[in-house]
């Protein structure tokens, strides 16, 4: 059944693939290393196949916020692209005088905050009426670019507008909806 060549050929076929395999893990340690065993110690800085330059910040100081001349974009405010800008809104508000989710608008400019009875306005907005009584096209302008920043509790979940031409463009279509 055995001889003595079947055992050498099996032992030659074990040994050689044994063989193989050291040769194959050694010739692929020599092509991929992982980690820093051939580049040095621990704590030396090692070479970076490419950089990405990046801008120091200057000490963590906040960047001033840039000041918008809000009279002159209102004056230059399209409101024909405010009704556009107003898709948003149309969702939560109504320019009919009923409520929706959120309080009406038509008439909104000038009108006091938290000031349609009737409407069960947040804690928050209730409160913010005691700082800012009226919705001056001022007050609507930082209201709207971050509704949740301006009030914080607020019910509204809009994330507001990020261009002042875009609030100035709202706000004189609003205006013309009184």
């Amino acid at each position: 059944m055995f001889n003595t060549m079947t055992v050498t050929k099996a032992a030659g076929a074990l040994i050689g693939a044994l063989l193989f395999l050291l040769l194959a893990n050694w010739a692929a340690s020599g092509l991929y290393t992982v980690g820093s065993s051939h580049h040095g110690g621990e704590d030396e800085e090692h070479a970076q196949a490419y950089s990405i330059p990046v801008e120091e910040s200057s000490g963590g100081a906040e960047e001033e916020e840039v000041q918008i001349d809000f009279a002159a974009l209102m004056a230059e405010a399209d409101a024909a692209a405010g009704e556009k800008g107003f898709g948003k809104c149309k969702a939560c508000h109504k320019l009919d005088g009923s409520d929706g989710v959120g309080p009406h608008l038509n008439g909104v400019v000038g009108r006091d905050v938290a000031g349609i009875a009737g409407f069960a306005y947040s804690d928050a907005m209730v409160e913010h009426a005691a700082e800012a009584p009226q919705w001056t096209p001022e007050a609507l302008q930082e209201f709207l670019e971050n509704p949740k920043g301006v009030v914080k509790g607020t019910k509204m979940s809009f994330a507001g507008l990020k261009k002042p031409e875009d609030r100035a463009d709202l706000i004189a279509y609003l205006e013309s909806q009184q």
